[in-house]
């Protein structure tokens, strides 16, 4: 039988209808059946584009009120993969260079006939690759959830090892293990969940099963759960893979029936229980979900952002319990003003998602301007009290060419930080949608990518500002922070770019380079003669990864640094939202004798609530302490009592923002033991601080 070939649907930009129909007719006669349309105006090709799938674009570039130049724009603005070739009058390179610069695939000289057919058969290949590869990246993830949903809800009690750690495990296996929490099991070894004398029978039992490689080898063992009790178990081992990496798959069997193997599944709420809307962990996955769909449909939805601005500042005016009720007035809000179809999540304390399928970015800013204006007609009663609130809301369509779920929220989101930029909406109040092609160039910053190329690049520095001692003794401390180059080599702060639910890793990577450069230099600066120890911020990833603290302890055995030279921050807000693993990771950072450190403390409604779980040797409150000072009494007694109940708890203090020398009387009556501020010195690219001169 005959293969069917399949129809190529062509988009033609040329002023004149004779050349275009004999570019139709030239594909045709090369063995592609064509369907096509001449594009007259920027209108007619986004009714195009949103109406019809396409395969080619041909751009004669001739002199045209609506150019080639014009039509790649509107294609990359509303982020649509459709291969774009230029034709041209004569080759001409700077202009094939600019070209493909902005977007395009080539640029032909339009009496190359031949090479013209060539270039069009390679990216209609091309775009058939990239479709087949969305398909299957879709098929690929169905079937991942699949396999998960399966494990999840197995009553065989499954986990996933590597090096003889576990990687994962389901809920049969934790009931079984009596463990409440995935984060208390990961990374603990196999071997200290069964009784010694199983562990040595359990390594024969692994090295056998290395060399033979024999899925579904068993032994006989006794397991040991968190509460010490025994019990009598086959496992049996098969080799595997899991997100991507080969391990090994052990399955736990009780010699008898055990009762809490028969609970089910429990439902992840997917609900925010403050407003009622989704919350994020179900937005992400949606997302995920409908981009996958819209990748192998050719379907298009879009995404909002919506930022409430001065969220900050509101809520120091209003309070805990205010804020609470502003959130759930605007929750209402957005529900009385979105209609069915519409997907409302609250993304984070002061953002609010809104998602659509199918429609346009077009479309759902038109409903945002809805949404923002009648936020800022709303009159927000709260305890009797009005409160003005708009919002900045930033919008990024869900096509086939969109990128994961983190990144294509994080272009939502920079969109909505834009808006600021917008000429009369230097406060907010605004709608901005994302636009591809304004931000294409990496140097823009505005990814994790970005952001990571810029460190790798070199555009990172270290930066150090003394820490000195109140009370007179000569230690010697620096706080370290990372800065960036930007495009137009400003320092920023590389976590200020983030996206806000970026990429998990490039937090830890921007950590974990910050901790490599400054031990190399922190070895180098105390062998000089010098006692220094160095505060390390660290982000809430960082606090959450268990491998930090084995690569650390690794890190500054290669440095022949001791552990007690390095302080490591983290803030209160990341302490108080992952409590659990703030504690581990304190505790595993005291185990390689580094002290820890909680920053910006005193913002929690119980901030002596975090120290109760987390045992912190230092505590730097925050900056808005030593402002209260400066306007009356009760800053000061406010912060007294603060400094005075943290020496209580047997916490060394730091006030940070020191501007002048007015304070310092007060700090040392207080009993403050450090302080920090430009007052001393500003952040400095070196370690030059005279310590003794303070």
């Amino acid at each position: 039988m005959q293969k069917k070939t399949a129809t190529v649907h062509l988009l033609i930009l040329d002023p004149s209808q004779n050349d275009a129909e004999s570019m139709v007719s030239l594909l045709r006669n090369s063995g592609k059946a064509t369907r096509a349309h001449r594009i007259t105006s920027e209108e007619d090709l986004e009714d195009a584009l949103k109406n019809s799938n396409w395969d080619l674009f041909l751009a004669r570039d001739l002199e045209q009120e609506f150019g080639p130049d014009d039509a790649l724009a509107t294609i990359k603005r509303m982020d649509k993969d459709i291969p774009f070739v230029l034709l041209t009058e004569e080759y001409d390179r700077e202009r094939t260079v600019n070209i493909i610069r902005a977007g395009a695939q080539d640029a032909v000289p339009f009496e190359y006939k031949d090479l013209l057919v060539l270039v069009a058969k390679r990216e209609l290949a091309a775009l058939e690759d990239r479709r087949r590869r969305r398909t299957l990246e879709s098929h690929l993830r169905e079937a991942e959830q699949r396999c998960q949903l399966l494990l999840e809800s197995s009553k065989d009690a499954i986990a996933y090892i590597n090096d003889g750690m576990h990687i994962y495990a389901n809920q049969s296996y934790m009931e079984f293990l009596g463990y409440d929490d995935i984060d208390d099991l990961i990374c603990i070894p196999v071997l200290d969940t069964l009784t010694p004398e199983s562990q040595e029978r359990y390594k024969e039992f692994m090295k056998a099963f290395a060399e033979e490689r024999k899925d579904g080898m068993t032994m006989n063992c006794t397991a040991r759960r968190s509460d010490d009790q025994e019990l009598a178990v086959t496992m049996s081992v098969s080799a595997a893979t899991y997100d991507g990496e080969a391990c090994t798959q052990i399955v736990l069997q009780p010699e008898h029936n055990d009762a809490e193997l028969e609970e089910k599944l429990k439902q992840i709420s997917s609900q925010d229980l403050l407003t009622g809307l989704y919350n994020r962990q179900y937005l992400m996955d949606e997302l995920a979900r409908i981009i996958a769909e819209a990748g192998k449909n050719n379907e298009t939805g879009a995404l909002a952002y919506i930022a409430l601005d001065n969220f900050q500042s509101t809520k120091h005016q209003i309070g805990i319990a205010g804020t609470d009720l502003l959130l759930g007035d605007v929750a209402t809000l957005l529900k009385d003003n979105t209609g069915e179809g519409i997907t409302l999540a609250r993304l984070s304390d002061d953002a609010f998602c809104m998602m659509c399928m199918p429609c346009d970015e077009k479309g759902m800013a038109m409903l945002c301007e809805g949404v923002r204006k009648a936020v800022d007609d709303h009159l927000f009663d709260i305890n009797g009290r009005t409160v003005p609130l708009t919002v900045s809301i930033g919008v990024a369509a869900i096509t086939e060419n969109s990128p994961k779920a983190e990144e294509l929220m994080g272009r939502a989101h920079v969109a909505s930080g834009d808006v600021k930029k917008l000429e009369g909406h230097e406060r907010g109040n605004g709608v901005k949608v994302y636009n591809p092609a304004d931000y294409e160039t990496i140097e823009e910053s505005n990814s994790a990518d970005a952001i990571l190329k810029a460190m790798d690049d070199g555009r990172f520095r270290v930066m150090y500002q003394p820490i000195m001692n109140l009370r007179g003794e000569g230690d010697e401390h620096y706080e370290v922070t990372v800065l960036m180059l930007d495009k137009d080599n400003n320092e920023v702060s590389p976590f200020d770019k983030l996206p806000p639910v970026g990429r998990d890793d490039a937090a830890t990577r921007i950590d974990r380079w910050m901790i490599l450069q400054t031990i190399k230099q922190l070895a180098s600066h105390r062998a000089s003669g010098h006692d220094t120890r160095l505060f390390l911020n660290l982000s809430a990833e960082t606090v959450q990864d268990k491998t930090f603290t084995p690569w650390l302890s690794v890190a500054l055995q290669a440095a022949r640094l001791p552990g007690d030279a390095l302080i490591f921050q983290f803030r209160e807000g990341d302490a108080n939202n992952f409590m659990k693993q703030a504690k581990e990771f304190t505790k595993a950072a005291h185990q390689l004798h580094s002290k820890v450190s909680i920053s910006q403390f005193g913002c929690a409604l119980d901030p002596y609530n975090t120290l109760k779980h987390i045992e912190a040797d230092y505590v730097r409150l925050d900056g808005s302490f030593v402002e209260e000072v400066d306007k009356g009494d009760a800053g000061k007694e406010q912060l007294k009592a603060m400094v005075k109940g943290l020496q209580n708890a047997g916490k060394i203090t730091i006030i940070p923002d020191v501007q002048h020398a007015s304070v310092l009387a007060l700090l040392y009556q207080a009993g403050v033991n450090f302080i920090q501020g430009n007052y001393l010195q500003a952040p400095s690219p070196a370690m030059n601080y005279d310590f003794g001169a303070g």
